[in-house]
C-alpha cells in the first residue's frame, strides 16, 4: 500500500511503500532541461569515442607501458566511467528520474572519478617535471611503474573512503531532483573544505607550478628544437584547459554555499543554482580534452620510437 506525505524540507511528495517498507520519492514539480540533456549527450557521443579508443590502445600494448603509460591509463579509465554514467544524467534532465539510493550512486560516482581525473593530472604533472628537471635521476629510477600504480591505488582508495564517509550528503532526502540538493540544505562545511582544498587548489598548484617550471626548462634549452616548441605548446594548452574546466565548479561550490536562500526558493529563479549546474557541464566536459594528452602519448606510443623517459613524461601533457 502507497501512502502519501510530503518532505516538509524540500517540498517533494514521499509515497511510502507500507508493503516493502520504503520510501519512493518523486518531484511533482518535475523540471525538464533540454538543454543541459543536449549539452551532456554531446559529451557522452565524444568522450565515449575518444575514452574508448584510448583504453584500446593502451592495454593493446600494454606490454610496453611506462610508468607514463599507467598514470594515462588510469586518466582514461576515470574519464570513461564518468562518461557512462552520463546517460543517467541525461535522461533525468529529459524526464526526471525518481530519487532513490540510485541518485546517490550516480552522483557518488560523477565526482569519484572527476576527482580521479583531477588528481591523476597533478601526479602526471609532477612525474613530467622531475622527468625534464632530472633528466638523468629519472633514467636511474627503479620501479617507476610500481610507484605510478601505487599513486593511481591510492588516489582512487582515497576518494571512495571520502565518498563513503560523507555519503548521507546525497542521500534522497537532501535531493530537489536527483542530481540537484534541495538549494536549503548546504554541503556540509568539513566536506567542502576537503573538496575545495584536496579537491582542487592542492592539485591546482602542483599543476601550474610544474607547468610553468617545465615551460621555463624547455624555453632556456638552447636547442629548440620544434618536438620542443610543440611540447612546451602542449603543456601551456593543457594547464589552460584544466583551470578553465575545474575552476568554475569549484567556485560555485563556495558561492551556493554561502548565497542565502530565502524561503520560497522553489518559486524563485537563484543564478547561483544555474551556475552551479553549468559549471557542472563545464567540468564533465575535461574528459574529452585528455584525449590531446592521448593523442600525443599514442601517436609517439606507435611510432616505434624509443626514446628517454622524459620525453615520454614531456608528451604525456595534462
Amino acid at each position: 500500500m502507497l501512502v502519501n506525505t510530503t518532505n516538509a524540507n524540500c517540498g517533494r511528495d514521499i509515497l511510502t511503500n507500507a508493503s516493502y517498507g520504503g520510501d519512493i520519492l518523486t518531484n511533482a514539480s518535475c523540471h525538464r532541461d533540454t538543454l543541459q540533456g543536449v549539452g551532456y549527450s554531446a559529451v557522452f557521443l565524444l568522450g565515449f569515442i575518444v575514452n574508448a579508443a584510448a583504453l584500446w590502445a593502451f592495454i593493446a600494448r600494454r606490454k610496453d607501458w611506462t610508468d607514463t603509460h599507467i598514470y594515462m591509463l588510469n586518466l582514461a579509465l576515470a574519464d570513461f566511467a564518468l562518461v557512462l554514467s552520463l546517460p543517467f544524467r541525461i535522461y533525468d534532465a529529459f524526464f526526471c528520474m525518481p530519487m532513490s539510493r540510485l541518485c546517490t550512486f550516480l552522483i557518488a560516482t560523477h565526482f569519484i572519478n572527476m576527482y580521479a581525473s583531477i588528481m591523476t593530472t597533478a601526479a602526471i604533472s609532477v612525474q613530467r617535471y622531475l622527468a625534464i628537471r632530472f633528466p638523468w635521476r629519472a633514467r636511474s629510477w627503479r620501479r617507476k611503474k610500481v610507484m605510478a600504480f601505487v599513486v593511481c591505488l591510492v588516489c582512487w582508495i582515497l576518494l571512495i573512503t571520502v565518498a563513503t564517509i560523507f555519503r548521507k550528503e546525497n542521500y534522497p532526502e537532501n535531493l530537489w531532483m536527483c542530481y540537484e540538493r534541495c538549494k536549503d540544505h548546504p554541503l556540509d562545511g568539513q566536506f567542502m573544505v576537503l573538496l575545495e582544498v584536496l579537491g582542487f587548489l592542492l592539485p591546482l598548484v602542483m599543476i601550474v607550478f610544474c607547468s610553468c617550471r617545465v615551460i621555463c626548462i624547455l624555453s632556456k634549452d638552447k636547442n629548440k628544437t620544434e618536438e620542443k616548441k610543440s611540447i612546451a605548446g602542449i603543456v601551456t594548452a593543457n594547464m589552460i584547459v584544466f583551470i578553465v574546466c575545474y575552476t568554475p565548479i569549484h567556485v560555485a561550490f563556495i558561492v551556493n554555499y554561502y548565497t542565502p536562500v530565502p524561503d520560497n526558493w522553489k518559486n524563485v529563479h537563484l543564478p547561483s543554482h544555474k551556475y552551479l549546474l553549468t559549471s557542472e557541464w563545464i567540468a564533465s566536459t575535461n574528459c574529452c580534452f585528455d584525449s590531446i594528452s592521448y593523442y600525443f602519448l599514442l601517436k609517439q606510443f606507435y611510432s616505434g620510437s624509443k626514446r628517454a623517459p622524459q620525453s615520454f613524461s614531456s608528451k604525456s601533457t595534462i
